[in-house]
């Protein structure tokens, strides 16, 4: 694999490969994702979700909720 650096217009230093092996490719994908943080992935979820809605046109704030909220209250049971 020939690794280039590259830098973004944020000043940030990126790596790009040049992938001749899928693989290995899609390996390093998931071991990078698995790394990040919880809370970072879900982000990224989010971002491409976002994204293909506006891809689409379609505008997420005006889409009805399709799931109906509940709320049930537990009760508490006191260890004897």
């Amino acid at each position: 694999m020939k690794t280039e650096v590259a830098t973004s217009l944020a000043g940030e230093n990126k790596i790009l490969r040049r992938v001749t092996n899928l693989q290995a490719q899609l390996a390093e994908t998931y071991r990078y994702w698995q790394s990040r943080p919880v809370a970072e992935r879900m982000e990224a979820i989010a971002q491409i979700v976002r994204d293909g809605y506006a891809a689409k046109g379609i505008d997420m704030d005006a889409l009805p909720v399709n799931r109906t909220i509940v709320r049930v209250e537990r009760t508490i049971l006191k260890s004897r």
